[in-house]
């Protein structure tokens, strides 16, 4: 079926001018003169055969076409709208805007990222580190959408650390961080040898106090608890409230800290780091891939998801399960 349709700029000059009821200020929406709407105006009119506004004195109404018309006319560009910006979502490339705590953005994502553009060169990642996107202890409410706008031209997905739980999203749990004490080798054969956890009194104890993680996050209490150690004052020490100055300070052999072993991985591949003790506190939370529905077939989303999952699959052997919420 053929259309005899207007000027799309002429449709487009009347639907700002009868949201404003002015001319004035629909040309300065459109970036044109008010005699140039007014222009535009009086061409659709003529075309239609028809009046679209009644101009009175200083202002305007709209004819009871014009309140007919225009309802339509919104929805027509709204839709035509949505349809470029579905076709330039399924374009090769393009940008992503990827949120995560900063531990995770730091110690883990960044140094895998390398890989991923070398395999997605099309692609433009922006990397944004945000404690928001830490759950909570009470997280009953939470949606995952905090912060999402589907209307933004750069999608977003997320890498959340709570209970895993996000409706309106595909969820895929990455991993559990694994707390375990490390250390400088250099403890291990020193002055006073870390062999046993009761050593640890010839120590001094390193406090992670960044913030949030804290739902949950084991304490020197609880550790000893586990080792069996007593007579041991769990809260002396030194206390961090950066992830990366507490494990500086573990590195540099000032003491022991508690950390990921995932999140650590790089310092004791390469032995700045050693595991002294069989010991490891697992909690229920975990690392999950939010991804919020509204853009999860976009090409990029869908790129960087694959990528995430493998690359997991890959680090750490604890399988990695999708939900869809």
């Amino acid at each position: 079926m053929s259309y005899r349709l207007p000027p799309l700029n002429a449709l487009r000059a009347f639907e700002v001018a009868a949201r404003h009821l002015s001319f004035t200020k629909a040309g300065d929406e459109l970036a044109v003169t008010p005699t140039a709407i007014s222009h535009q105006i009086r061409g659709l009119e003529d075309y239609l055969g028809f009046a679209l506004f009644r101009r009175l004195t200083r202002a305007l109404e709209l004819t009871a076409e014009g309140k007919a018309m225009l309802p339509k006319v919104r929805e027509g560009i709204e839709c035509l709208a949505a349809a470029i910006e579905n076709a330039r979502s399924h374009e090769p490339g393009g940008r992503l805007l990827v949120v995560s705590p900063p531990a995770f953005a730091s110690r883990w994502l960044i140094p895998h990222l390398p890989g991923f553009s070398a395999e997605h060169p099309e692609i433009t990642l922006h990397m944004s580190a945000s404690v928001k996107v830490i759950d909570p202890k009470d997280s009953g409410g939470i949606s995952g959408l905090e912060g999402f706008d589907p209307r933004d031209d750069e999608p977003q997905i997320f890498v959340r650390f709570g209970h895993g739980r996000y409706a309106g999203c595909r969820t895929d749990r990455l991993f559990a961080p694994a707390y375990t004490a490390v250390c400088s080798p250099g403890l291990m054969t020193g002055e006073r040898p870390l062999k046993t956890p009761s050593d640890l009194r010839h120590h001094l104890l390193i406090h992670d106090d960044t913030v949030p993680e804290l739902m949950g996050r084991p304490t020197w209490n609880e550790w000893m608890l586990i080792a069996g150690v007593t007579g041991i004052d769990a809260e002396a020490g030194m206390h961090f409230s950066d992830l990366g100055l507490v494990l500086s300070a573990a590195v540099d052999g000032v003491g022991v800290a508690l950390a990921s072993q995932q999140l650590v991985a790089a310092e004791i591949a390469a032995g700045r780091l050693v595991v002294p003790f069989d010991i490891v506190i697992r909690r229920p939370q975990a690392y999950y891939l939010v991804t919020p529905e509204a853009v999860a077939e976009r090409p990029v989303v869908r790129a960087f998801r694959e990528w995430m999952l493998n690359e997991v699959a890959k680090m750490h052997p604890e399988p990695v399960a999708s939900t869809a919420s």
